[in-house]
C-alpha cells in the first residue's frame, strides 16, 4: 500500500504529474530520465500551470520521495559529470519500478474511467471462434509459437469480455437502483440500450454451441500436448517449466468453463458461464423494462421522489410545535420510541444487575420479547386437526384389501395350487407364503425335510420331492426345484 502514498500526499498533483513525464517518456522508448529531463518534458506535456513551472532543484526532492515509496528506482549517471566536483555530487538517474509502474497506472485508469462507456462486447464472439479453429489446426501441426499466440488472445480477448460484461451490469445496477432518474435522459437512451443487450443475448445464444464444439475439436487434438507447447514457447524465462504449464492448463481450464457446462455437483447448477451470462442479460432486460415503466408512471402522475420529499419537508417546516414534528415523523417513518427490557444476566455471580448494559456483556433475549416486551411462554396447546373422512376411507380400503386376501386364501386352500391357473389375488397370497416359508428354511448341516408358512387361516408346506414342479400363475410359470407345494 506504500505505493499509493503519493496518491493521499499533500503534493499529490506534483507527484502525479512527474510520473506522467516517466509514462511519456517510456512511451518514446525512454527508460532512465534525470531531474533536468523531467522538468524538459513536464514542459511539453503538463496542462496544469504549477507544473511547467518547475525546476530542477524542485523536482529533486520529489523524485527522492518517489524513490523511498517504491515508485521509482534510482541508478548513479557518472557520464553527467563535467568536473571532479559534479562527480563527487553524484548525478543520479531515475526510471519506473516493476510495481511501482502497475500502481501509477492503476491511478491513471481510475482517473481516466468513464462509467458511460460500459458495454457488452458481442463483436468478440467471432473473433473466440475463429481463434479456436487455428488453435486446433496449429496444435495438430505442432507449432508451439502459433498455439502460445493463439492462446494470449484467447485469454485477453476472454478476459476482456468478462470484464466489460462486469463493468456494464455494476453501471446498469446502479442506474435501475438510483433514485435520482432523469426521464428525458433515460428515455432518449433506451431504445439503444434494449436494443444494445438483445442483441449481445441473441450473438451469445447463437455462437455458445459453436464455440463449444470448437473446444471440443481442440480437445479433441490434445490437451496435454497443447499445454506443454504453449508453454515451451512462453517467454516467461523466470519461471520454471512447471509453473508455465500449470498456469496455461489453468487458463485453457477457464476458457472451458466459459462455454461447456459442467456436471452438475451437490449445490451447482452446471450451468457455464456463458449461460449465467446469458441469464443476467435477460433479468437485467426485465429490470430495464421495470424502470420504463416506472419511469412512465412517473411522468404520467407528475409525482417523483424528489417532489415527494420536497412536499415532506414543507409539512416538517410548517408544524406548529416539536411534538407535531416528532408525531410526524413517527407516521411517515414508522418508527418509535426504543423499548427498555429488564432482564437478568443468566450468570448473575459475574455479572450484578447493577451493572449498565453498555458495559456488561449482551444477554440473549427471545424474539417475543424483543417485539413485544412480553416474556414468551409456551402458550395454550394447539388444536388437533383430524381428517376423519380420510381416516373413514383409508380403514375402508384396508378392510376390502383384508377381505380381498382372505378370500384368496381359502379358494388357495380348496383348490390346491396344480392343475390350474392361479389369479393375481391367489397369486399374492401364494407368494407372501413361499416367502415366510423359505425365510424358515435355515441352511444347516444335513437336509432340509420340510418348511411351513401360515398367513389368512391357511397353511403352506414345502417338502422335498424327486422332480421339480411347476406352478401356472397370472404373473407366468413358477418352477419350484424338486419341491412340492401343499395349501390347507
Amino acid at each position: 500500500m506504500r505505493l499509493f502514498a503519493f496518491t493521499a500526499a499533500e503534493k499529490r498533483a506534483d507527484y502525479l504529474w512527474v510520473l506522467r513525464a516517466f509514462d511519456h517518456a517510456r512511451v518514446n522508448y525512454v527508460v532512465l530520465l534525470h531531474a533536468g529531463d523531467v522538468v524538459d518534458t513536464l514542459h511539453r506535456i503538463a496542462s496544469d500551470q504549477s507544473a511547467t513551472a518547475f525546476t530542477a532543484a524542485e523536482v529533486t526532492p520529489l523524485l527522492e520521495q518517489l524513490h523511498v515509496w517504491g515508485l521509482l528506482e534510482r541508478s548513479y549517471d557518472g557520464t553527467r559529470a563535467a568536473s571532479l566536483a559534479e562527480y563527487r555530487n553524484r548525478h543520479y538517474v531515475y526510471q519506473f519500478s516493476q510495481v511501482g509502474y502497475q500502481a501509477f497506472r492503476a491511478v491513471e485508469d481510475v482517473l481516466g474511467a468513464r462509467l458511460d462507456e460500459a458495454a457488452l462486447s458481442r463483436l468478440a464472439l467471432p473473433d473466440l471462434l475463429a481463434d479456436l479453429s487455428e488453435l486446433a489446426a496449429a496444435n495438430r501441426a505442432a507449432d508451439g509459437d502459433l498455439i502460445y499466440r493463439k492462446l494470449s488472445r484467447l485469454d485477453s480477448t476472454l478476459s476482456d469480455m468478462a470484464d466489460r460484461a462486469a463493468q456494464f451490469y455494476l453501471t446498469l445496477g446502479d442506474l435501475v437502483r438510483t433514485t435520482e432518474i432523469t426521464p428525458e435522459s433515460f428515455l432518449l437512451h433506451k431504445d439503444a440500450l434494449l436494443t444494445h443487450m438483445r442483441e449481445f443475448s441473441s450473438d451469445l445464444a447463437r455462437y455458445a454451441p459453436k464455440l463449444a464444439a470448437a473446444i471440443a475439436v481442440v480437445e479433441e487434438s490434445g490437451i496435454d500436448r497443447l499445454v506443454a507447447r504453449a508453454a515451451a514457447s512462453d517467454e516467461r524465462v523466470f519461471l520454471p517449466f512447471e509453473e508455465r504449464e500449470a498456469d496455461w492448463a489453468a487458463r485453457w481450464a477457464g476458457l472451458t468453463q466459459w462455454f461447456v457446462a459442467n456436471s452438475a455437483g451437490p449445490g451447482e447448477s452446471g450451468l457455464s458461464e456463458s449461460e449465467r451470462l446469458r441469464e443476467g442479460t435477460m433479468s437485467a432486460i426485465a429490470a430495464v423494462l421495470s424502470l420504463l415503466r416506472r419511469v412512465t408512471e412517473t411522468r404520467r402522475g407528475g409525482v417523483s421522489r424528489e417532489s415527494q420529499l420536497r412536499h415532506l419537508a414543507g409539512w416538517f417546516a410548517a408544524t406548529p410545535s416539536e411534538d407535531a414534528a416528532h408525531a410526524l415523523f413517527e407516521a411517515v417513518f414508522d418508527l418509535g420510541r426504543p423499548r427498555h427490557l429488564s432482564m437478568v444476566h443468566p450468570d448473575a455471580d459475574v455479572i450484578p444487575d447493577s451493572r449498565s448494559w453498555w458495559e456488561a456483556p449482551p444477554v440473549e433475549i427471545s424474539r417475543t420479547l424483543a417485539e413485544t416486551g412480553r416474556t414468551a411462554s409456551p402458550g395454550l396447546p394447539g388444536r388437533v386437526q383430524r381428517n376423519d373422512a380420510s381416516v373413514r376411507r383409508l380403514r375402508d380400503a384396508q378392510l376390502s384389501a383384508q377381505r380381498a386376501r382372505a378370500e384368496a386364501a381359502r379358494s388357495l386352500a380348496s383348490g390346491g395350487v396344480y392343475d390350474r391357473e392361479l389369479d393375481e389375488q391367489e397369486t399374492e397370497v401364494l407368494l407372501g407364503l413361499l416367502n415366510a416359508a423359505l425365510s424358515a428354511r435355515v441352511p444347516v448341516s444335513g437336509t432340509v425335510k420340510s418348511s411351513t408358512g401360515s398367513d389368512s387361516g391357511v397353511r403352506l408346506t414345502l417338502t422335498p420331492d424327486a422332480e421339480s414342479t411347476t406352478v401356472r400363475t397370472a404373473r407366468g410359470n413358477l418352477h419350484l426345484d424338486r419341491l412340492r407345494v401343499s395349501v390347507r
